[in-house]
This record gives structure tokens, sequence and C-alpha cells, in this order.
């Protein structure tokens, strides 16, 4: 199988791999092996943003692999397969007419899928993976959670997106989680995942690039962290409204903008390290964009 080429040697690599819901496109698995990882320990997941870099993804997580014996692994959704916002942060789950595709196609099955398909590789070993995306990738990660669960992933990152899928079912997909066939009981389970919502303390500009600026977009806020705080608040009041649990959480990262590499130093601290890192510790790229 391909993928145990990742137990060939050590460092970056580049896989392809067919999503069976979109088997006529093709999804790179953009890889780093730590020389210390072996099947048992760790693994993170990590979805890029709009610029589909999943390279630079990867990249941002080398160094805390190499400090944690990690392996990586960005799912990268090309934009030639996958363009524009609906074919990526919107998990392709409508179709051009605003109706809901079959639900086996939505690509917010395709992490779950990856991790089956290196568990059965032997690539992973008894271990549920973590995932963290960024901007993009946080919309991505917080709408598959919604309509997925957590799936296999212990622990699930969502950073700096740009606009939420609100948890509310009188609201159509993609500003809330209406028209697709979920009720209560799927909300009450949303509720009571772990989702990790982060947000930068300078993300929080109302004309930030590629901010989205549909209505449905403005009303959650001027700038991405006002929209953060907006959907950890909604889910917290629709959890008391409805006297069903919230272990949602929420992370603000001071001194950092819509910066990807930041963000991603921010995650590996707290899951690998316990704390956020020091503001000198968050890479020179603070305050800047990665999309």
């Amino acid at each position: 199988m391909e993928l145990q080429r990742l137990l060939d040697g050590n460092g970056s690599n580049a896989l392809p791999f067919i999503f069976s819901g979109q088997p006529e496109k093709t999804v790179i698995l953009n890889t780093y092996k730590a020389a210390g990882y072996e099947p048992g320990k760790p693994v993170v997941f990590v979805q890029h943003g709009m610029l589909r870099n999943g390279d630079d993804y990867r990249d941002f997580w080398i160094a805390a692999a190499d400090r944690h014996d990690l392996l990586i692994v960005a799912p990268t959704f090309p934009n030639g397969d996958f363009p524009e916002p609906e074919n990526y942060n919107n998990g392709m789950v409508l179709d051009a007419e605003g109706k809901p595709t079959p639900r086996e196609s939505w690509i917010y099955r395709a992490p779950a899928l990856i991790a089956e398909a290196l568990e059965e590789a032997g690539v992973m070993k008894g271990v549920k993976p973590k995932i963290f995306g960024h901007s993009a990738g946080g919309q991505f990660l917080h709408r598959m959670v919604s309509l997925f669960g957590m799936g296999p992933f212990e622990a699930v990152g969502a950073a700096n997106a740009g606009w939420y899928s609100l948890p509310d079912l009188d609201t159509n997909f993609p500003a809330g989680l209406g028209g697709l066939g979920y009720g209560q009981q799927d909300l009450v389970a949303l509720l009571a995942t772990p989702l990790h919502i982060m947000a930068g303390l300078n993300d929080c500009e109302s004309n930030a690039d590629n901010l989205p600026t549909q209505p449905e977009a403005i009303a959650q806020g001027p700038g991405r962290l006002h929209r953060a705080r907006n959907y950890f608040a909604r889910g917290k009041a629709k959890a008391e409204e409805l006297g069903v649990p919230f272990n949602w959480q929420m992370t603000e990262v001071p001194g950092v903008a819509h910066d990807g590499c930041a963000m991603s130093v921010a995650a590996a601290g707290l899951w690998f390290e316990g704390a956020l890192p020091a503001g000198d510790q968050l890479g020179a790229g603070t305050g800047g964009f990665n999309a």
C-alpha cells in the first residue's frame, strides 16, 4: 500500500489519496515524519487555509514534530479539483442550486477516512489523532464536527475561521445547520463535543484580507475574533436553553493576527506542552497573513 511509504524514511512527503465520495478528484497528503516517530506515537492532521497550501501548513508543524516525535498529515484539497469556498470551506454539501448533495460525497468525511487508511496501513497504531485547521481550515473543521462529530479525532482545533455555521437548526447551512435533515439530538451531540475554538486577539480587523463579507457573516461580528466569540457564545447559550452539556472550549492567543504559523505553534504548545508558548516563541510570522 502506498501509504506504507510514510514509514520508509523521515522528513517530508506528498502522496495522493482518493476520497471515495469524490473519486474523480485527488486529495494530496502533505506529510512530515519526525525521526523519532513510530506507529503508536501521536499524529496531528492539519487543515490548510484558502490558498490550499497544505505543504506550508505541514511545515508550520515541523518544529513541534521534531520535539515530540510526531507524524504530521496535511490533507490538501487542490484548487483545481476543489475550487472556491463551496468546494472546500463548505464541504461540497450543497449543489449549485443550494440543495443538499449526497452525504457520502461531503468532503468533511475525508479526514476520518484518511485516518482509517493510515491505521490499516500500519502507519498509525492505536492512537486517536488530533486535527488543527486555520482560516478556511477552521471553517472546514468546525463544520466537519457539526455534521459528523469528532470521528476518530481526540482533539479538534479550529482557528481564526472567517465565519461560522451557527448551532441553529432554523437557519440553513452554511450560516446555520438547517436544511440538511439534522435534528435536536444532533445539535445536543455537537454541543457536547470538546470542540476547541482558537482566535488570535489581533485578528479583529473588519477590513482584513479575505474576510467573508456576505450579510450572514457580517452579522456574526466585524472581524474574525468577534465572530469566534459570537460562535462560542451562541453555542453556550443554546446549551443553556436546551439544558444540556456544553463542552466546547475557547482560547484567545495574545499578539497574533491572521497567522497560520503562529496559531499552529500555539496549538502545539497547548496540546503537547500544556500551555500557550510565550509571545517570542510564536514565530517571526506573528501578525502576518497565512491564509
